[in-house]
C-alpha cells in the first residue's frame, strides 16, 4: 500500500509512520525543505530506506499543501490512505497560528488529497472538538459541541468541520484523548497536558517528606490516553473496510479524576500524595459573578500569574480543570474488539512517563544551573572576603569568570587575598579597604564600587562578629550588643542601601545575607549574634515585600557551624562536627544560581517548626545542649589557656544536632 502523511515527523505521526512501515507500504511525507536532515535521522531510527519513506516538499500552509504540479500527477491515483495529522497541540498558541495550521491546512489537505485522488482521507482530529460539553459526547456528534471560546477548541471544530462539509475523498476521523508518552518507553515531545503540573510534584518532592499528606485538588475527568494506543488503534482501524465515514473516540472509556491523575503522579515521583483534594464545586453556591469579580481583581491576578509562571503552567490550562465532557467510545471498542489493543490504565506506565519527563523534558533541564552561567561578567561583591565562607565564595565567583569586589578592614591582608585570588586566572578582583561596622566607611565603599563599576549585580553581606556569652557574664557588657549589631546589621543595611538604587534602575540584582542556624534554633549563649542576624533577616524580607516585582531579590542562608577563625577560640568546638569554608561557599555558590528565598539544613528547618509547633519543647531541647557545654574560659573572664575536655555526651548530642551553636 501506498501512504501520504502531513505531521508524519511529528510526535503521534513518527510512531504511526513505523507502523505503516511494517505492513510493507511505501510511505510519502510532507516535509520542509528545512526539515530533510530530521526526516533523515527518523529514517535511521525507522531502518527504512529513501524508497521506503518519501519526502515530499511542501507547506501545510500553502493550497494543494504547496506540492509542486509534477508530484501531484507522479502521485495521482496511487495513494491508498492520507492521514492529516499535522496541526498545533499547543494551549498557549496564539489564534492567528492555530487557525492557520489548524484550520487552513486541513483544507489545504483536504484540497492535495483530492488533487491526488487518494483512496482515504484519515483526519486526525481531538476530544477538543467537543469544546466544553456537558455530560457524555458520543462518536456521533459533532453540532452539539459546547464553549469553543478557547481558540484550540474552535479551531480543532473547524478543522473537523471542514472534513465533513467539503471532503469529496472518503474518510474517517479519529478524535484521540489527551496525547501522552510510550506506556513502554514514556518517549514524549514536549510538555502538555498533565505534564504541566510535574514541576509543581516535584518542587513539593523537593519541600516535603514522602509520608507527608499535602492537600490538592479534585477536579473534573481528564481523558489521558498514550500515544502507542492511539497509533495501534488509528493503524487498525484505518485499514478495516466499510468504516468510511465513521468517527472514533481513541479515548481512556474508565478516565481519571485531575486529582486522582496528579496523586499517580506524585507516586510516580515519590513525591507526598494529596491526602485531602478539594472540589471546586463546592464554591458552587458563591454567585459566578462573584467569583469571576474575585478572581479578576488585581492582587489575586498578579498572585495566580506569579504562582503559575513559576510552575511553567499557561493560563489557559487552568480553565480545563474541571473538564466537564465524557466521552463514548462505543464505534470504537466494536472495530477494536478482539485485537487486544486497549488503553492501559496509567498507574501501570505513570513511572517511566515521569522518568523520561525528568530526564528529558524538565525545564530545568534546559537552563544554565552553573555558576558561571549565573555570574560570568557580573559584579558581585564579596564582605569579609579574606577568610573563611567570604574567602571561599570569592574564590568561587572568580573561577566562574565574575567580576569580584572584595572588602574588609586589613589592607594588608586585603591585598595579600587579592592576589591569590587574581592568579587563580578566572574573573577579575578589585580590593577596597571598608570597616564595615563603620557608616561613613561604608558609604565611602559604595560610592568607590558604583563609580567603578556601575552597579552591582550580587551583593553577598558575609562580614559578620559572633560573641558567644551567657547573659549571666553579660550584664556589663552592652556594648557586645552595640558592636554586634554595628557590624552585623546596621553594616549590612548600609550597604543594601547603598547598592539598590541602581538595581532597581536596571531591574536586577540579588542580595544573599549569610544568617546563622541560631536565627531558627535560639541559639542560647549567642543572643547578640542571633538578635543581630535575626534584625537583618526581618529587614530583607520586607524588602523583598516591596521590591519583588522590580527583580531585586533576596536570600537568607541560615549557615549551620562552619569551621571559620571566627569559631576558632571556642575551643570546644575543635571536637564537634563541622562545615569546611569550601562546603559554605557551596551553599552561596546554590543560592546565586537558583536564587531561593531561604536556605537552611533540614536540622534548622525543623527546629523553627518545632519552635512553631511546640515551643517550650523547643526551649527544653536548646535548655539541655546549654547546660551541657559551659562557657569558654575567655567569656568567663578566665585567662587559662589550657583545652577544655569534652564528655562523649558532649560529642554525641553534638553530632544528633549537628551544626547547631552551642
Amino acid at each position: 500500500m501506498n501512504y501520504f502523511l502531513t505531521g508524519g515527523t511529528g510526535f503521534i505521526g513518527r510512531f504511526l509512520v513505523e507502523k505503516l512501515l511494517k505492513r510493507g507500504g511505501t510511505v510519502h511525507l510532507l516535509v520542509r525543505e528545512q526539515s530533510l536532515d530530521k526526516l533523515a535521522q527518523l529514517r535511521e531510527r525507522w531502518g527504512a530506506s529513501e524508497n521506503q519513506v518519501k519526502a515530499v516538499i511542501g507547506d501545510l500552509s500553502r493550497p494543494n499543501l504547496g506540492i509542486d504540479a509534477g508530484t501531484l500527477d507522479a502521485l495521482k491515483g496511487k495513494l491508498d490512505h492520507v492521514f492529516h495529522l499535522a496541526a498545533i497541540y499547543d494551549m498557549g498558541a496564539d489564534a492567528e497560528t492555530q487557525e492557520v495550521a489548524n484550520i487552513e491546512g486541513t483544507r489545504n489537505a483536504i484540497k492535495a488529497a483530492e488533487a491526488m485522488q487518494a483512496g482515504c482521507f484519515h483526519h486526525v482530529s481531538s476530544i477538543a472538538a467537543a469544546g466544553l460539553f456537558k455530560g457524555t459526547f458520543r462518536e456521533d456528534m459533532f453540532e452539539e459541541a459546547e464553549k469553543l471560546d478557547h481558540p484550540y477548541l474552535r479551531t480543532k471544530h473547524e478543522s473537523e468541520k471542514l472534513v465533513r462539509d467539503t471532503c469529496k475523498v472518503p474518510f474517517r476521523i479519529y478524535r484521540p484523548g489527551m496525547v501522552i508518552g510510550h506506556s513502554q518507553t514514556g518517549e514524549m515531545d514536549k510538555v502538555d497536558g498533565p505534564y504541566y503540573f510535574f514541576k509543581m510534584i516535584q518542587k513539593i518532592r523537593a519541600t516535603l517528606p514522602q509520608w507527608v499528606p499535602t492537600i490538592g485538588i479534585e477536579g473534573g475527568r481528564l481523558n489521558v490516553v498514550p500515544v502507542d494506543f492511539v497509533v495501534n488503534a488509528m493503524d487498525h482501524i484505518a485499514h478495516l473496510p466499510g468504516e468510511d465515514g465513521n468517527c472514533f473516540h481513541l479515548v481512556d472509556s474508565d478516565p481519571y479524576k485531575v486529582g486522582e491523575i496528579l496523586n499517580i503522579f506524585c507516586e510516580a515521583g515519590h513525591a507526598p500524595r494529596m491526602a485531602m483534594r478539594i472540589d471546586s464545586r463546592m464554591f458552587g453556591f458563591i454567585p459566578p459573578f462573584i467569583r469571576q469579580s474575585i478572581k479578576s481583581l488585581p492582587p489575586i491576578k498578579r498572585m495566580t500569574s506569579a504562582v503559575l509562571d513559576d510552575l511553567g503552567i499557561p493560563p489557559s490550562v487552568m480553565s480545563f480543570i474541571n473538564y466537564p465532557t465524557r466521552f463514548d467510545a462505543r464505534e470504537t471498542e466494536r472495530a477494536l474488539k478482539g485485537t487486544g489493543i486497549e488503553v492501559p490504565r496509567l498507574g501501570d506506565y505513570a513511572a517511566v512517563i515521569w522518568d523520561y519527563w525528568e530526564r528529558n523534558l524538565d525545564p530545568d533541564l534546559f537552563k544554565d544551573r552553573t555558576l558561571r552561567g549565573a555570574v560570568e561578567g557580573r559584579v558581585c561583591v564579596v564582605t569579609g572576603a579574606t577568610s573563611g565562607i567570604g574567602l571561599a565564595t570569592a574564590e568561587k565567583l572568580v573561577d566562574a569568570g565574575a567580576i569580584v569586589v572584595i572588602g574588609a578592614r586589613t589592607r594588608e591582608t586585603l591585598d595579600e587575598v587579592a592576589a591569590q585570588l587574581e592568579a587563580r586566572g578566572g574573573g577579575s578582583v578589585h580590593a577596597y579597604q571598608c570597616d564595615f561596622s563603620d557608616m561613613a566607611d561604608c558609604d565611602r565603599f559604595v560610592k568607590t564600587v558604583l563609580d567603578n563599576h556601575g552597579h552591582v549585580d550580587v551583593l553577598v553581606n558575609n562580614a559578620g562578629r559572633s560573641i558567644r556569652r551567657s547573659l549571666n557574664l553579660s550584664f556589663d557588657r552592652f556594648h557586645d550588643f552595640e558592636r554586634t549589631m554595628q557590624l552585623n546589621y546596621f553594616g549590612s543595611v548600609r550597604l543594601i542601601m547603598g547598592f539598590a538604587p541602581t538595581m532597581l534602575e536596571q531591574r536586577r540584582g540579588h542580595i544573599i545575607n549569610i544568617s546563622s542556624i541560631g536565627v531558627l534554633t535560639n541559639a542560647p549563649r549567642f543572643s547578640a549574634y542571633v538578635a543581630s542576624k535575626s534584625a537583618l533577616d526581618a529587614f530583607s524580607r520586607c524588602a523583598a515585600a516591596e521590591w519583588s516585582d522590580r527583580n531585586v531579590s533576596f536570600t537568607t542562608i541560615n549557615m549551620p557551624l562552619v569551621k571559620t577563625p571566627m569559631i576558632a577560640p571556642t575551643k570546644i568546638y575543635d571536637s564537634v562536627p563541622t562545615l569546611t569554608p569550601d562546603e559554605a561557599g557551596d551553599m552561596v555558590a546554590q543560592a546565586i544560581i537558583y536564587r531561593p528565598k531561604r536556605i537552611a539544613t533540614r536540622l534548622g528547618v525543623f527546629a523553627q517548626v518545632l519552635h512553631a509547633l511546640a515551643p517550650k519543647m523547643g526551649e527544653i531541647i536548646m535548655n539541655t545542649g546549654y547546660r551541657m557545654f559551659p562557657d569558654t574560659a575567655a567569656a568567663a573572664g578566665s585567662k587559662t589557656g589550657e583545652k577544655p575536655k569534652v564528655s562523649t555526651e558532649q560529642v554525641a548530642f553534638a553530632a544528633i544536632m549537628r551544626g547547631i551553636y552551642w
